[in-house]
């Protein structure tokens, strides 16, 4: 991350020269000017955010020369529907109570591949399908496997699914279910544009997916103890300049981002949880943001779903 101090009009122009040579950036001359103050606008909200030290910061990062429009147009893609399949009847029975709320982490555990980046393309929801298999995978068959997002792109429009417009991760398992597996990573490489299904051999297969009682945090830490959980969430306008800490206020339940839930722990008493993006390690805590636990943060107990190996 560069890092941010309040500074004059003069500094700012000296930062963003900095951001352009840091992050590769080339504009054509006619954007140099909108861009720069596209920096400027962001820079500011970062500084107001970060000065009031609310216990995580937000930094310069790739994103930081887009309005929170294009932002969302380029880097997001969860297709929320109101009746994914009735999610109340893929639902698994409640006991009526929460597994312990202790700290678990998949990453350590050895159940999630490494942080990777979706790019310019609304597949989110390909990341997020991919991780719920890959965890489910792992601890059933004892080998974490990194698998194919780029032929659910490709492949998984047959389910509802829309590629680089983006996706809903139940239509992505019910795809795979569907296609008898799917591939890996190494077979099918990403590449961040709509392209034609190929046929690869599968090397993971799921039996099923369930669905976490809508809008449960208790059923969806019951869930994370099982597995990494494949979760839909408002990433409102914090997540694209969020740098680290616990964020405590994220109250929007507009879904528009698929991610992975992978943990849950607790930092200088405030409960979180731990989600991995597809953003790139530049992003946040190297790929991952951590949630204050309580009050559905982002929505992100509103549809989430994990596979059946």
């Amino acid at each position: 991350m560069v890092s941010v101090a309040v500074v004059s009009a003069a500094d700012n122009k000296q930062l963003f020269m900095d951001y352009m040579k840091k992050f590769g950036k080339q504009y054509a001359a006619e954007e140099l000017g909108n861009k720069f103050a596209v920096f400027e606008s962001n820079l500011k909200m970062i500084n107001d955010h970060n000065s009031n030290e609310e216990g995580w910061t937000m930094g310069v990062n790739e994103f930081a020369d887009l309005t929170s429009e294009e932002f969302s147009a380029m880097f997001k893609g969860y297709k929320h529907r109101n009746n994914d399949y009735q999610r109340s009847q893929n639902a698994p029975a409640s006991s009526g109570k929460a597994a312990a709320a202790g700290d678990i982490d998949w990453v350590a555990k050895g159940a999630v591949t490494p942080i990777k980046d979706q790019g310019q393309c609304g597949s989110c929801w390909s990341f997020s399908t991919t991780g719920g298999v890959e965890g489910a995978h792992q601890l059933a068959k004892g080998e974490l496997v990194s698998l194919a997002e780029q032929q659910l792109v490709d492949c998984a429009g047959s389910s509802g699914n829309q590629g680089c417009n983006g996706g809903l991760m139940d239509d992505a398992f019910q795809w795979i279910i569907s296609n008898n597996g799917i591939g890996a990573e190494a077979s099918y490489p990403y590449t961040a544009m709509d392209g034609t299904c190929k046929k690869v051999e599968s090397v993971v297969t799921i039996s099923a997916f369930k669905d976490v009682t809508q809008g449960s945090e208790d059923d969806l830490m019951t869930a994370l103890q099982q597995q990494p959980v494949s979760i839909a969430v408002d990433a409102q306008s914090g997540w694209q300049t969020y740098q680290g800490g616990v964020m405590k206020f994220c109250p929007g339940t507009s879904l528009d981002h698929g991610v992975l839930l992978v943990g849950s722990g607790t930092d200088n008493g405030v409960d979180y949880w731990k989600i991995k993006n597809s953003w790139g390690k530049s992003w946040g805590e190297e790929g991952f943001i951590r949630l204050k636990r309580g009050k559905n943060p982002c929505g992100l107990a509103n549809a989430a779903s994990y596979p059946v190996v």
